[in-house]
């Protein structure tokens, strides 16, 4: 979403006040929790390379890490469509891992899915660098008719609509990913 746009704490203010609540603090602590057991499932004998996908991944794999109880390095992959607007385009690489790839059970931590189309390019990013496996999280899906056909997490927290949301590492401008839970801005203040 669009960034670096200068927001005083009064106009941050009247947007989190005329935001619809779509999960509060107790919804998003019972989905860190679902999202722990499931990736311990699946991925707790593999010693996994955990990637977080700056910056909407700070927030989610932070309180995510503490619920894997079993060994694991982390790192992180940025990439961007939007680089500071709204509407998508080409790729733009900002920080590939440090560690390498071949060979690791890759598990990608992000905020949110919406169209993938990121998404897609992180997880080709990883097999071509020779990942073992790639596995997916993500706190949140928003189901989108634009999304890559048959993309999908392999683990999810919780579900939103097609609507600007923010909070819980998503954000609202470059603010508010820190608001423990996770809104749907009111439609004048989506622009």
């Amino acid at each position: 979403m669009t960034q670096g746009v200068e927001l005083t704490a009064e106009q941050l203010a009247g947007v989190l006040e005329r935001a619809e609540c779509l999960h509060d603090a107790s919804a998003i602590e019972d989905a860190l929790d679902r999202l722990g057991e499931q990736i311990t499932a699946v991925m707790a004998d593999n010693r996994p390379l955990v990637l977080g996908v700056m910056t909407g991944a700070i927030v989610p794999m932070g309180r995510l890490l503490n619920r894997l109880d079993f060994p694991l390095e982390i790192d992180y992959i940025h990439a961007t469509r939007y680089h500071k607007t709204t509407t998508g385009r080409e790729l733009v690489w900002l920080a590939r891992p440090q560690t390498p790839l071949r060979d690791r059970h890759i598990l990608i931590v992000d905020d949110i899915l919406d169209e993938g189309h990121t998404f897609r390019g992180l997880i080709d990013e990883c097999l071509e660098h020779g990942a073992a496996s790639v596995h997916t999280a993500v706190l949140a899906d928003k189901p989108n008719p634009a999304r890559v056909p048959g993309l999908s997490a392999d683990f999810v927290g919780l579900t939103v609509p097609e609507r600007y949301v923010f909070g819980a590492g998503m954000d609202y401008k470059g603010y508010l990913r820190n608001v423990d839970a996770i809104y749907a801005a009111d439609p004048a203040d989506e622009d």
